[in-house]
């Protein structure tokens, strides 16, 4: 284990966070956590974990501190303020930004931490089972000698992957989640295809086994046949990330593809499927966009 990362807090413990924290617990850390609800912490607090009585005071505890939030609004709540990350941290803190907020956020945090205070963004892509199983994709950006003093900690996580200077993680992260759902919003348009055009269901099944789409509608196809959607990965969190890479580009890079995705993944999200899984754009698409 490196020395520098003993100490671990971890900010944020829904599904991923917690998960997080606890694999990291069960690898020897000794970790601090927090959680604007109380309760997470304290499940974690009976399995060895302190429980830190706001961000700040995990930020003076803790030699690392990774967050991981829903988007750019929750890491400035936990990051600013008296009580937040800013206020805590020490020039022997290194703060690891694992959630998806975008480049922007990243900037943003490297300004409101304090100039002695380390960071490194390395967003994860995967969800609870590759946490789990020790199996999410690290995405590393920032300091190379940092990443690397810190790499025992990112492998207790999973597989890490140095991609670049400070906020080359976002980066990566919108280009993988851009693949994800233009891959997710071809399939259901190739069935609906299939559908207006008579094709069975189970043909349509046999010729997508033979194109790219293959492995994705084998693996959607027990969900797409029960209408059961149980959630890995929110709808509406992938909603959001889909609007990060669109404010990512601007209007200098036109991406119809992922604009469609983005469209369906609202749709979706305006039919009452946000807290269902992001294949549940699936139904939507099925249903000829009618919920």
């Amino acid at each position: 284990m490196a020395e520098l990362a003993d100490k671990v807090a971890v900010v944020g413990l829904g599904a991923m966070g917690a998960r997080i924290a606890r694999r990291l617990l069960d690898r020897g850390y000794r970790v601090i956590v927090w959680n604007r609800s109380v309760e997470k912490a304290q499940a974690l607090e009976g399995a060895g974990a302190i429980r830190a009585e706001d961000p700040a005071h995990a930020a003076r505890l803790a030699q690392v501190l990774i967050t991981m939030v829903s988007d750019p609004a929750a890491l400035r709540d936990v990051t600013a303020g008296p009580q937040g990350i800013a206020a805590g941290a020490g020039e022997a803190l290194t703060v690891v930004e694992m959630s998806t907020v975008g480049p922007d956020a990243v900037s943003w945090l490297r300004s409101a931490l304090p100039a002695s205070a380390a960071l490194l963004d390395a967003p994860v892509l995967g969800s609870v089972a590759e946490v789990e199983a020790g199996t999410l994709q690290l995405f590393v950006g920032g300091d190379a000698a940092c990443a690397e003093r810190l790499w025992p900690l990112f492998m207790s996580i999973g597989n890490p992957m140095r991609v670049g200077g400070l906020g080359s993680g976002a980066r990566a992260k919108l280009v993988a989640n851009a693949a994800l759902f233009g891959v997710l919003g071809a399939l259901g348009e190739s069935l609906a295809l299939a559908q207006a055009l008579g094709l069975p269901t189970d043909t349509a099944f046999d010729v997508l086994a033979k194109t790219p789409l293959g492995a994705q509608a084998e693996r959607r196809r027990a969900a797409i046949e029960s209408g059961e959607y149980p959630q890995r990965f929110a709808l509406s969190l992938a909603r959001k990330d889909t609007d990060l890479i669109a404010e990512a580009v601007g209007r200098g890079t036109h991406l119809p593809v992922l604009g469609a995705a983005r469209s369906w993944l609202h749709a979706a999200e305006s039919a009452g499927l946000g807290e269902s899984d992001y294949s549940a754009v699936l139904s939507l698409i099925l249903s000829g966009g009618r919920g």
